[in-house]
């Protein structure tokens, strides 16, 4: 399976991050020898004991809800933090990327879902962080792009409307703080149940963890 998903996001030009949490070594290893290098997870707990066990080129993603007091345990090794949806946790980020010599890449997390249990800023919460003079004196964060997740949901239309709505929102911060900024490209949207309709909306990132992994129970 992972193969012809690899194949398909390839020919799109989008990265797959195959979400590992709860999976044991062995199934993670499993993937990592077919050349998947790009995992997710969304506790601090288990990303770091899985960092510490697996092959150490491997780019590891926070892409869960992360709190500002879990931040120093993962500010030495991970790739990307997907999940920013405040300043103080943007601020707690820079404090421990400083402190390990880093500049670690975030993606400013949006609320697109129908969903109470779903986490995110709203557009012009984002744009009043951006605008911040705090902001702009973090100097260990860099953000490359924004992130959101769609209602769980039979919907297409719905999801698809969720996505372009997110689209809609990278494009505007894109044009308006980071014209000039290579860095400012990604859009992490969909899942496995959603990621082709993601990709059709633009998603330069994909989270895909029971296609490849099979069912959590």
């Amino acid at each position: 399976m992972i193969k012809e998903i690899l194949k398909e996001l390839d020919i799109k030009h989008v990265k797959l991050v195959a979400v590992s949490k709860t999976k044991p070594i062995a199934q993670i290893l499993e993937l990592y020898q077919v050349g998947q290098r790009v995992f997710g997870e969304n506790k601090v707990q288990e990303l770091v004991e899985k960092a510490e066990l697996m092959p150490k080129d491997i780019e590891w993603h926070m892409i869960g809800h992360l709190q500002k007091n879990k931040v120093k345990f993962i500010a030495p090794f991970v790739s990307l933090i997907h999940s920013v949806d405040s300043f103080e946790l943007i601020a707690e980020i820079d404090k421990y990327a400083a402190k390990n010599n880093r500049i670690i890449d975030c993606l400013l997390q949006f609320y697109i879902a129908q969903e109470d249990t779903k986490f995110g800023l709203s557009l012009q919460e984002g744009q009043e962080l951006l605008n911040s003079k705090q902001f702009t004196q973090l100097e260990n964060i860099r953000i490359v792009g924004v992130m959101g997740m769609a209602t769980f949901t039979d919907n297409k239309t719905q999801v698809k409307a969720e996505f372009n709505q997110l689209k809609h929102i990278f494009d505007e911060i894109k044009s308006t703080y980071f014209k000039n900024e290579d860095c400012f490209i990604e859009i992490s949207m969909g899942m496995s149940d959603d990621y082709k309709i993601a990709v059709e909306a633009g998603s330069t990132m994909v989270r895909i963890g029971s296609l490849l992994f099979g069912k959590r129970f």
